[in-house]
């Protein structure tokens, strides 16, 4: 993974912004990029001269709002074989019907806190929304995350990769408190729903 990594910042450099487009995209389609990693060295590496910050912006921009539109698209085209599979199961029916209620919020979260799972939602998105709202939600919540996250690289400029790491740690730990809270919901919910013995 570290010759990937490697590859793709000295790409970074050589051939700039099209390059940082097109790896966001297939990170958004689910190819394993470290475009977290990518989003910060773009941003230490516009402070360092070595890549023009506003192309670097706008073509990251497109290219992950590309990867979350073809990847509603895939969830759109395989939902209804999904749906034909799973949908008579509880838990399946039980997961949709939470993410319906909260699909934009889960959108939204998903583009720069709990990346770990973008995908799946915009899969899951794709099956069950509108792509205008997703698309709408995606633009906002990917904007938040080049413009925070590149903008720690270009203020931290040299110290960008203790600011990946940290930032890498921290979305583990919020995965982790998402996923607790969302066991603890289900069981709590699922507890009122059990009939009382007397």
């Amino acid at each position: 993974m570290s010759s990937i990594t490697d590859y793709l910042l000295t790409g970074l450099i050589t051939y700039g912004a099209p390059l940082f487009g097109v790896a966001l995209m297939l990170g958004a389609l689910g190819i394993p990029i470290p475009t977290s990693l990518l989003v910060i060295a773009a941003g230490a590496f516009s402070r360092q001269g070595m890549l023009s910050l506003l192309p670097a912006i706008g073509l990251g921009l497109l290219g992950t709002v590309m990867g979350d539109s073809l990847s509603f698209a895939m969830g759109r085209w395989g939902g209804n074989w999904v749906s034909r599979r799973f949908g008579g199961s509880s838990v399946w029916n039980s997961a949709q019907t939470t993410f319906n209620r909260n699909s934009r919020m889960a959108v939204f979260f998903t583009r720069f806190l709990l990346t770990a799972i973008a995908l799946p939602v915009n899969l899951m998105a794709g099956s069950s929304c509108q792509f205008r709202r997703f698309f709408v939600t995606v633009i906002a919540g990917e904007t938040i995350w080049i413009l925070v996250y590149g903008g720690l690289g270009y203020l931290f400029g040299s110290q960008w990769e203790l600011i990946s790491k940290f930032l890498s740690d921290f979305g583990g730990l919020a995965l982790g408190l998402a996923m607790l809270g969302g066991s603890i919901y289900y069981f709590m919910r699922k507890r009122k729903e059990m009939p009382v013995v007397l």
